[in-house]
């Protein structure tokens, strides 16, 4: 594992250059940062360079940096974060790219490159509010059309004041206030004499 992994990292450094900002190799697998004015050359690069040849997107997901490990973060708060194989040499990387503004996060789409990411990118944008541009469809996925917000950032109220539901008899789906009244739940200690045949 570690000369495959030696052979990846000399090939990655040989490639790209100047444009990893951070390469960091843990529990076995390799993490390259970018940043993102170069992120879909890299990307781009990634996939069409013989000595790397990562042909597969397999995953992408959006991550929210703020209070990360629930400590202050020092640093940008958005990141993209891909996973790539390359089948023809039998190895992964993982990709990351921060946004560079907090207030509109915006990196490149890669759909163009990987079509694998259609519909991550649109998840991503959906759950965080991560805008990628130059995706043809960038558009919500899981929440619903008039949704207001991004549900997985940090900041993302945990309570609503407002669910929405089908109504049978107006035939479509209605908005209304909350009906679950809001309480703090303690869990039930059970304390028995003899449990588990202990004396």
């Amino acid at each position: 594992m570690t000369q495959r992994l030696d052979t990846l990292q000399a090939a990655l450094e040989s490639v790209l250059g100047d444009a990893v900002k951070r390469l960091v190799r843990a529990r076995g697998e390799i993490t390259l940062t970018v940043g993102a004015d170069r992120y879909l050359e890299v990307a781009r690069t990634l996939r069409d360079s013989p000595a790397l040849r990562f042909e597969q997107l397999i995953d992408l997901c959006g991550v929210d940096y703020a209070d990360y490990k629930n400590k202050p973060w020092d640093g940008l708060r958005f990141c993209v974060v891909s996973h790539l194989l390359s089948v023809t040499h039998n190895w992964r990387v993982r990709l990351k790219v921060f946004a560079s503004d907090d207030d509109l996060p915006v990196v490149a789409s890669v759909n163009e490159i990987w079509n694998a990411a259609n519909w991550f990118e649109r998840e991503a944008f959906d759950l965080f509010g991560i805008i990628f541009e130059g995706h043809l469809d960038l558009r919500r996925i899981l929440t619903d059309y008039g949704f207001i917000g991004h549900p997985m950032r940090k900041d993302f109220p945990v309570t609503g004041h407002v669910e929405m539901r089908y109504d049978a008899e107006q035939r479509r789906v209605i908005y209304q206030p909350v009906t679950i009244e809001p309480r703090e739940i303690t869990p039930r200690v059970v304390r028995e004499d003899n449990y588990g045949g202990l004396h």
